[in-house]
């Protein structure tokens, strides 16, 4: 099979277009996906580069889960497909199902695992004609949208509906939303609209009119004073992408009892916290990675009832990943940008 191959950490170079790939064999409990279309994320580039290293890119560490990963390795967190295959242990009415893969794994190669994987990472992902999964993760999906706007969903949308679920985002709360214009901040806007929650969004100046329209109630340059724009303690929930230098200014405006929920340092990953604004408002902070068991079905189903929309801003050719992530990395877009695989 065709697919983009992970040499090793570094630039660019490190991904290969291969033809001689082999075919997923399949273990018990899984399904044989023939992907339609894979997104681009942070996920994919940050693996490459060593970014999740807390030793300067030391291989040892540079995972998402603090593991070192195994070269050579197909990466793809973002997929739609449909199942062609099934192992022992899965009903053969699967077959022919068009699916969304959960990113966030905890069975895979046949068994449970003591530590969650991220698909792409630990195992081979999306950026092949063919993958694999653990049927649980197999999500069937029935719509009318493309595999292209399907492969929007996956690693952005469950990351923020993760998020929002963490911090119990509810109708009437007011959140916001730092690197509103990404897969992970624009999907965070539609689902907190669609959990009846207000939300202001970080983002550009030029990209404020198109947040508003998928549901911002107002937006806020990122260059901003956020506490002479919103006042102290005037937001329920902070959903954060970016952290940086303004890091300390998201807790500034959180009400006493706030929540506040990252999954993301876009920003640069160190902060600065006095801790007495931590106690003294009685804060809640959430780390957000491993998804809550329920967060993917949840998701899927409020894609089938329309509740959200996909937002795709350029698609490429598999082949051609390394344009499509030079493209990512300049921000210039909202949404995602997926890749066309089948």
């Amino acid at each position: 099979m065709n697919g983009i191959v992970l040499t090793g950490h570094g630039g660019p170079e490190r991904l290969e277009w291969r033809e001689d790939l082999d075919v997923p064999s399949l273990e018990r409990g899984e399904v044989l996906i023939l992907v339609g279309a894979a997104g681009v994320n942070n996920t994919d580039v940050n693996t490459r580069i060593g970014w999740y290293s807390k030793g300067d890119n030391d291989a040892e560490d540079a995972a998402w889960n603090g593991q070192a990963l195994k070269f050579p390795l197909i990466q793809g967190a973002d997929v739609c497909g449909s199942i062609v295959a099934v192992g022992s242990g899965v009903d053969p009415s699967r077959i022919g199902q068009r699916v969304l893969i959960e990113p966030c794994l905890v069975e895979a190669e046949g068994g449970m695992l003591q530590k969650p994987w991220y698909f792409g990472s630990e195992c081979n992902g999306g950026f092949a004609q063919y993958t694999r999964v653990a049927s649980r993760h197999a999500h069937a999906v029935d719509c009318d949208l493309t595999d292209v706007e399907l492969a929007s969903f996956p690693c952005s949308y469950s990351t923020a509906e993760n998020m929002l679920e963490r911090t119990r985002v509810k109708r009437g709360d007011t959140v916001l939303v730092t690197g509103a214009s990404g897969g992970v901040g624009s999907a965070a806007i539609q689902l907190a609209r669609a959990r009846g929650a207000d939300v202001i969004a970080v983002t550009s100046p030029s990209k404020a009119t198109s947040l508003k329209e998928i549901g911002a109630i107002e937006t806020l340059d990122r260059d901003a004073n956020y506490v002479e724009a919103l006042g102290a303690n005037s937001v329920d929930v902070v959903i954060d992408l970016v952290a940086g230098a303004k890091w300390p200014t998201l807790l500034d405006v959180l009400r006493p009892g706030g929540r506040y929920a990252v999954s993301g340092a876009i920003g640069g990953p160190m902060v600065e916290l006095d801790v007495r604004t931590l106690y003294l408002k009685d804060l809640s902070f959430f780390g957000c990675t491993v998804l809550e068991s329920q967060v993917f079905g949840n998701l899927v189903r409020r894609i089938e009832a329309k509740e959200i929309r996909p937002l795709v801003a350029e698609t490429f050719p598999l082949r051609d990943i390394t344009t499509a992530q030079e493209a990512f990395g300049k921000k210039g877009h909202i949404g995602k940008i997926v890749l066309e695989v089948s």
